[in-house]
């Protein structure tokens, strides 16, 4: 059973989210938060696996409420969900270590699915807005223009294919589009994946995207 957390200041918002997701068999909603502050408090006691966060809620804010829940060491993971697919500062939250964004208009389909994927441990960004949340992302990044990438310690543990594929990744790549680039099978991609983040310290996919962007292994289209 995977237990959720709703956070977000619209009663009426929260509502349908309880309706949807408790309509599912393998789901419960354990608490309900009306800002930030309560998200904090209702994981330290429930220990939700996953948290809907929205981002703009009074006093504690989503972000904030995102950083101070894993910097914890909550095993929660955090799901934003915003009114917008751009949102100026989904990007915040996601780098403050959330594991996946979705907007409120979102299929319910697509929520379920998203709830789901980030309880497994997964990532639920699809590549074409990681490449445009990250395009956004990228930009408040300190550059110097012409100035070649400084090594980053992230990286050195990776092999030259692992770093191929990391940078596929952050060009918002499949894993499959990655199979068929590479000649690999998926189920390799995926082992390749997943040492990439063991290696790299990044939480998932999403992270890892942002780990690219960081190192300047992709830059804005």
């Amino acid at each position: 059973m995977t237990t959720v957390l709703i956070a977000d200041d619209q009663p009426m918002q929260r509502f349908g989210f309880r309706m949807l997701l408790e309509s599912q068999d393998d789901m419960t909603v354990v608490a309900e938060a009306a800002n930030g502050s309560e998200a904090v408090r209702h994981v330290a006691q429930h220990s939700p696996d996953v948290a809907l966060m929205d981002i703009r809620m009074p006093g504690l804010d989503g972000i904030e409420a995102t950083r101070r829940i894993l910097a914890a060491g909550a095993r929660t993971r955090i799901l934003i969900v915003t009114t917008f697919d751009l949102d100026a500062y989904a990007y915040e939250g996601l780098r403050a270590g959330a594991s996946g964004f979705l907007v409120k208009d979102a299929q319910p389909e697509e929520l379920l699915s998203g709830v789901r994927a980030v309880a497994a441990g997964d990532a639920v960004v699809a590549p074409t807005l990681t490449r445009r949340l990250l395009d956004a992302y990228v930009h408040h990044l300190p550059r110097t223009p012409g100035a070649p990438p400084a090594p980053d310690a992230r990286l050195a543990a990776l092999t030259s294919r692992e770093t191929e594929i990391l940078t596929a990744i952050g060009k918002g790549w499949s894993n499959t589009e990655i199979s068929e680039h590479f000649h690999l099978a998926e189920s390799t991609v995926k082992t390749h994946v997943g040492r990439i983040l063991s290696k790299t310290g990044a939480r998932d996919r999403v992270q890892a995207v942002i780990l690219a962007y960081d190192t300047q292994l992709v830059s804005p289209a």
